[in-house]
């Protein structure tokens, strides 16, 4: 019987390349956006998406109902989160307002740590030019420790990045990938049966598909 992905849909940005990429690489499987608990529930892998602002991901997630199911899939089944879905793993996030004030959002608190927004003012590239936020664009991964996500994806691969922040595991065991952007920071985590990234497979090419296809066979 053909496994089911659930793709978790909260109303926070468009799924579609994540729903065709996994399509691509898992053909026989079920591939869902899901919309309600049940289907969440019924899926033997989970893949936690997003894009936007922590308070606005968080409240959505909230209202759409599907918190709990993530929280009781979380707990045993294959769970991938991608870019805000790998921030959302973590304890509490920091939004920096136009005060400069920083207000702390609750996060799932799968994953001790925080979020924090790159604080890059004043730093230079290799070529002169400002460091800008968002980091954006292709950036080197560094595969800080072994794991089956990483199967057949050489050591510092390019992946695509879209982010003004970025997690701060508290143990370092849970960090499974960094990259350099002004300073060197978490770019992957892995704990028990989570895995996640702040880069974009689906956006990422091959290796960007190899990672998911790795998923999709992953055994935690």
């Amino acid at each position: 019987m053909a496994q089911t992905i659930a793709i978790v849909d909260y109303g926070m940005g468009n799924l579609r390349s994540v729903y065709q990429a996994f399509h691509h690489v898992a053909p026989d499987a079920n591939v869902v956006i899901a919309h309600t608990p049940e289907e969440i529930i019924s899926a033997e892998r989970v893949v936690l998406p997003g894009q936007g602002a922590m308070p606005d991901c968080m409240k959505h997630l909230e209202e759409s109902g599907l918190l709990e199911a993530l929280l009781d899939a979380a707990k045993n089944k294959p769970l991938l989160g991608v870019c805000v879905g790998e921030q959302m793993l973590f304890d509490q996030s920091a939004e920096v307002r136009a005060s400069a004030n920083i207000a702390w959002t609750p996060c799932l608190g799968l994953i001790p740590g925080e979020v924090r927004r790159f604080e890059l003012a004043g730093k230079l590239q290799p070529d002169g030019s400002a460091y800008k936020v968002p980091h954006m664009g292709w950036n080197q991964v560094r595969q800080d420790r072994q794991h089956p996500i990483w199967n057949g994806i050489p050591d510092l691969t390019s992946f695509y990045f879209v982010h003004s922040y970025y997690v701060v595991p508290q143990r370092k065991e849970d960090i499974a990938g960094s990259t350099e952007y002004g300073d060197w920071f978490t770019s992957a985590v892995a704990r028990d049966n989570i895995f996640a990234t702040q880069f974009h497979p689906e956006k990422s090419a091959e290796y960007g598909l190899k990672l998911y296809k790795n998923f999709v066979s992953w055994q935690p």
